[in-house]
């Protein structure tokens, strides 16, 4: 339908994006201009990863800074966007009967502050923050995604932030501009051409897809947030890859936009494989 919000994963990198100006944060910024304007924002950030399924419901959420070892000028960033309490009711009255808690403590970690800083930089729409039970199958994950569809068309943006492939044990620390790794390289076009083919069996069971994904998914955390999006994606819907390019060999800042073809909605293709905020990755 044509008021039906886009749903969308960004691959977050490096916390220093919050801070640069370049490809990949132009393009996160070209994506907001672009889409319908939602009416609120549902992030699935890798970095409320723990043992339940949380949904924050506090008016003014405060921004975390949940990394270290980063320059001081990124512990000053804060990014006031309101709560949106009813939404947060609303996603537990949704999920039921599965056993969600409202959470006045957790606030938006920086999954979801340093893309949505970019996107949406007046920090004007409200955001909530959904948790990821890492007690849970992939196919769980998969399954929230598919209740909480119908906010899409209620002006909801579901956003999940991670990154496809996160493998920073073998990431080129001195040269982030590293060409992809072959294996690497190999699991980012399989898993485009899986969703461009809307075929989500082996994207949820991820691990048949063999040694590249064994590489590529070394802890599940920053890929189950693609799970969610992916869950959301209704007939009609066109998968587009707005950001693409893997830094320092290891780390995929591939981004996917599902939606409809609508004036509003104009693809932003684009390679972008320059190193993006410096070396440092999280």
């Amino acid at each position: 339908m044509a008021d039906r919000i886009p749903a969308v994963f960004l691959g977050h990198g490096n916390p220093m994006q919050a801070l640069a100006s370049n490809d990949y944060t132009r393009a996160w910024r070209r994506l907001g201009e672009k889409m319908p304007r939602p009416r609120a924002i549902l992030a699935i950030s890798a970095h409320w990863y723990g043992s339940k399924t949380a949904v924050t419901a506090v008016a003014t959420p405060r921004t975390l800074h949940d990394f270290g070892g980063f320059p001081q000028e990124l512990y000053q960033v804060q990014y006031p966007a309101p709560g949106d309490p009813v939404l947060a009711h609303e996603i537990q009255r949704l999920l039921a009967p599965l056993a969600v808690s409202l959470d006045e403590s957790w606030g938006l970690d920086h999954g979801t502050w340093s893309v949505l800083r970019h996107v949406y930089p007046d920090a004007d729409v409200p955001v909530v923050q959904l948790s990821i039970d890492a007690t849970k199958a992939a196919d769980y994950h998969f399954g929230i995604g598919r209740a909480l569809a119908p906010l899409r068309d209620e002006g909801v943006l579901i956003l999940g932030s991670g990154n496809l492939i996160h493998n920073l044990r073998m990431y080129a620390w001195n040269k982030p501009s590293q060409e992809p790794y072959d294996w690497a390289a190999r699991f980012d076009n399989k898993v485009q051409e899986l969703m461009r083919a809307g075929d989500n069996a082996p994207l949820i069971q991820y691990e048949t897809l063999g040694p590249d994904a064994a590489l590529a998914i070394p802890t599940p955390d920053h890929y189950l947030p693609l799970l969610y999006v992916l869950g959301t994606r209704q007939p009609g819907d066109l998968v587009r890859f707005p950001v693409s390019g893997i830094e320092g060999g290891s780390l995929s800042m591939l981004a996917v936009e599902l939606g409809t073809v609508s004036g509003h909605q104009k693809p932003v293709f684009g390679d972008f494989r320059k190193p993006a905020g410096g070396a440092r990755t999280h």
